[in-house]
């Protein structure tokens, strides 16, 4: 298995025998590939966004295969490392995709707001599917970054090419919101799923042994990564997992407070504080008083 450290533009037209346009951007399509790769393991330095039109290749995200369709679109940021194994076929794969370089979007408001693009860094078996209307949409975007790469380079270049990314990847947003729509009932058995979760970890030892739990401990539980957990959480709650799990906890301080002689430190210990101090000052931060005021309101 061959490893590639993928951290220019033109190393990847390389090894497919593409042209390189720009050095910090390019519009691929691998039907027009002259070379291929077999089998091998990507290190991304560059942002990805592949429209795979077909499946000829089996992805692998550390031990997870990527469950991924026709017509998917997968993404990925620099920092991640995938496995691809290509499939025995004459056919050359139809994918259609965007890589950038983190150096094109410096100081843009895409390079300010690419942490709001939470897609990339979801597991591909989160992936994201698309109409066939959608499809359309996606590849007039990248046709419209293709054209302004073919135009000369001058002072708008960069700003007009950053531009359109930033469009498409506002598609690509609108298009997971509506995944999670489409996805309601299976959504609602997750956060169901959560709920029961919380409930056995504060019912255990664990607060005491362990502190507070994590979103991630969470997101693991329901077979999700931390990201599109949380996304899916703050869509259904309005919160975000880690303001739905301190909510949670203070519903069940206002319980213990109320029900209970513990003291205030006993209390802390219990739902996984290690410092009564802390949980004093989030709980005046939600409740408006300290956990002594509200228990003498009571």
């Amino acid at each position: 298995m061959e490893k590639i450290n993928l951290d220019a533009i033109d190393k990847y037209n390389k090894l497919y025998g593409l042209e390189t346009l720009h050095p910090l951007v390019a519009v691929i399509d691998l039907s027009k590939a002259t070379r291929s790769l077999n089998h091998f393991q990507m290190n991304y330095g560059l942002y990805a966004i592949y429209l795979k039109n077909s499946k000829e290749c089996e992805i692998k995200y550390g031990r997870t295969n990527y469950d991924y369709q026709e017509g998917t679109i997968v993404s990925f940021a620099p920092g991640q490392t995938v496995e691809v194994a290509m499939k025995e076929t004459e056919t050359k794969p139809n994918v259609h995709g965007l890589l950038f370089h983190p150096d094109l979007i410096r100081g843009t408001s895409l390079g300010q707001n690419i942490k709001d693009y939470s897609f990339f860094s979801y597991s591909s078996n989160e992936s994201l599917h698309l109409s066939e209307r959608e499809r359309g949409i996606v590849m007039d975007c990248l046709r419209n970054i293709e054209a302004e790469l073919n135009h000369a380079i001058d002072k708008h270049s960069k700003s007009l090419i950053a531009t359109n990314i930033e469009l498409l990847l506002n598609y690509c947003l609108r298009f997971y919101e509506r995944q999670f729509i489409t996805r309601e009932k299976s959504n609602l058995d997750v956060l169901q799923r959560f709920e029961k979760y919380m409930e056995e970890y504060f019912e255990s030892n664990n607060p005491k042994e362990n502190g507070l739990p994590t979103v991630k401990y969470f997101a693991d539980k329901v077979y999700l990564t931390p990201n599109y957990f949380g996304d899916l959480v703050k869509k259904k709650t309005g919160k975000s997992a880690q303001e739905y799990i301190q909510f949670k906890v203070i519903e069940m301080a206002k319980d213990k407070l109320k029900t209970t002689n513990l003291t205030i430190s006993e209390v802390a210990y219990e739902l996984g504080y290690q410092y009564p101090q802390h949980f004093s000052r989030i709980f005046k931060n939600n409740v408006g008083v300290t956990p002594n005021m509200y228990r003498s309101m009571q």
